[in-house]
């Protein structure tokens, strides 16, 4: 695989940068907001509780990061397959947290350390689609309906 400027391994590259810029977009855009209203509401479960508040931060990012997918031309299965990287880390960690094995500052930073290898995991089953520019999403989007 070259890497260069446009390379293959350059679009993989690419890919993941934006939808990584994309998922702490959709974390601050949404999750700031969202942490406030709760509060002001007094819904502190939401945000002082691990699993809800882990669960929630997924979802800001996956939310940024699926618009920014469709935006750039990719189909709902890698939507789906993307966001589910978002969550997978932290339910794997929910168990270790429930026995009292690890603190919910460990679930939350282990989480997110696992949410690159988790997206990149996603991405290699769609090697094709990840190592195209995105002028090749556009155009498999034109041709093939979504169903």
């Amino acid at each position: 695989m070259r890497i260069g400027y446009k390379s293959p391994a350059w679009n993989f590259v690419q890919h993941l940068l934006e939808m990584t810029i994309a998922m702490f977009v959709g974390m601050f855009v949404l999750g700031m907001p969202a942490g406030m209203l709760f509060k002001a509401l007094d819904w502190t479960v939401l945000t002082e509780e691990t699993v809800p508040r882990t669960l929630l931060m997924a979802t800001y990012m996956s939310v940024g990061m699926a618009a920014w997918m469709r935006f750039r031309g990719c189909r709902w299965p890698a939507v789906v397959e993307m966001s589910l990287a978002m969550y997978v880390p932290f339910v794997i960690m929910y168990p270790f947290f429930w026995a009292g094995l690890v603190s919910d500052g460990t679930v939350m930073a282990v989480g997110h350390a696992l949410m690159t290898p988790a997206m990149i995991v996603a991405m290699l089953f769609r090697l094709n689609e990840y190592t195209q520019g995105h002028h090749h999403h556009a155009k498999t989007m034109a041709a093939q309906p979504e169903g």
